[in-house]
């Protein structure tokens, strides 16, 4: 199973906002840190917002943060927002798909793969392995500023 790139972009916006849920981040400030494009991200963040998984504050001080707590968010549920097409293979033309017994196998694989991610929150992801801060682009400017060492801990 392969998940589109807006799914590991949505992924990654949430990541980083739920690395610091106290603060209002911009669009172009994630999409420098990861290195990709911000009018790809606006779409994403402008639909994560209508899907109730991200705030957005408007004004010389707005930005984007989580809507809801990184424990609240499901990663299944967000799996399932944002991947228009589960299907693993496409059978509409195939001429054995009546009586082919590889879908059945293929939707029981695929629904094995969700009942996985539906057991995880976003909480969950972020605490696995640890803080990622110190990955981001470093042109970013601001995860040097909200990493742990920069906060004397360690």
């Amino acid at each position: 199973m392969r998940l589109t790139r807006y799914t590991d972009y949505a992924m990654r916006v949430l990541l980083y906002l739920g690395r610091q849920p106290n603060r209002l981040c911009s669009i172009a400030e994630i999409a420098q840190a990861y290195a990709i494009s911000q009018n790809h991200l606006m779409k994403i963040v402008n639909d994560l917002v209508n899907a109730g998984y991200l705030e957005s504050v408007r004004g010389r001080n707005g930005g984007i943060r989580l809507a809801r707590s990184a424990e609240e968010i499901n990663v299944g549920a967000l799996i399932r927002h944002t991947e228009d097409d589960f299907d693993l293979v496409e059978c509409g033309s195939c001429l054995i798909a009546p009586a082919c017994g590889l879908t059945s196998v293929l939707d029981e694989a695929l629904q094995a793969f969700l009942n996985i991610l539906d057991g995880y929150s976003l909480a969950d992801v972020l605490a696995r392995r640890g803080d990622f801060a110190h990955l981001l682009n470093p042109t970013s400017g601001h995860q040097a500023t909200t990493s742990h060492a920069s906060q004397g801990q360690s």
